[in-house]
């Protein structure tokens, strides 16, 4: 059986910082917004890797494809092949490159290109939750 609490455990933990990070006030320290817009990133990070292991997980034991692959993109155009994520695959590949760009090096450029994707994850990271887990997003 899939087990899903890390994946949803990331993501709201996730959604609560973008939440932070949209409400700053811009009065406060440079220093302090970007401590937040770092965390945001991180846990982007951090949900993107559970989402995919799950999703690589889900499409092994519930849908039986016993060969899926080991990497992030494979898993989202399969997934995709098999009507699963909520999105065009294109997007998802989008977030996978936005995920490696933020681990290899993350310069202000870099952290605002990742910055500006996460509510759309957030809202397709739920869908997918939702469809695999037959459960609602709180």
């Amino acid at each position: 059986m899939v087990e899903y609490d890390n994946f949803r455990m990331s993501l709201k933990r996730l959604e609560e910082q973008y939440e932070n990070h949209n409400e700053l006030d811009e009065a406060l320290p440079q220093l302090l917004r970007e401590a937040v817009a770092e965390s945001v990133i991180q846990r982007f990070e951090t949900c993107y890797d559970c989402l995919w292991k799950v999703l690589k997980r889900y499409l092994v034991e519930e849908l039986g494809i016993a060969d899926s692959p080991n990497s992030p993109k494979p898993v989202f155009r399969l997934a995709f092949e098999n009507d699963l994520i909520p999105a065009p695959v294109e997007r998802w590949l989008g977030y996978a490159d936005r995920r490696v760009d933020t681990a290899h090096a993350c310069s202000g450029e870099k952290a605002r290109a990742a910055l500006e994707i996460v509510g759309d994850f957030i809202k397709d990271a739920a869908g997918l939750y939702r469809t695999m887990s037959g459960r609602s997003w709180e």
